[in-house]
């Protein structure tokens, strides 16, 4: 049953992804919203509560993901990204802001989703 459920919550997640997709602009010359989102699918199940701690799968997009927030344009695209897939895909807020400590990462863009983002360097 555990299963079922989490196969209808990657469905779920991933036909989000899609319609946030469509309502957000995409940053110019550097990783867009969907490739972002893309390699931190892996992190759902971590972000929704259904596990003590992100994957090393999870992890290691977030740290491809960083590594590709590289100017002030990009990250500030990554940041409303975030901000609006934390709403959409009801993400705990807390578990996205501990991702950094627990992967053992550096991330240039706030993951907040109360941060303005266009305050972020």
């Amino acid at each position: 049953m555990e299963k079922k459920i989490m196969s209808c919550l990657v469905l779920a997640f991933g036909l989000m992804i899609i319609l946030v997709l469509n309502a957000r602009a995409s940053a110019a010359d550097g990783i867009t919203c969907e490739e972002a989102l893309t390699q931190l699918i892996t992190c759902q199940p971590y972000f929704l509560g259904f596990g003590p701690k992100p994957s090393p799968t999870c992890c290691k997009g977030a740290e491809n993901v960083s590594q590709q927030a590289n100017t002030t344009t990009i990250r500030r695209s990554l940041c409303d990204c975030f901000e609006n897939a934390a709403k959409s895909f009801q993400i705990i807020p807390e578990r996205l802001k501990q991702l950094p400590q627990l992967c053992k990462i550096q991330v240039p863009v706030p993951l907040d989703p109360t941060v303005n983002c266009n305050t972020v360097p």
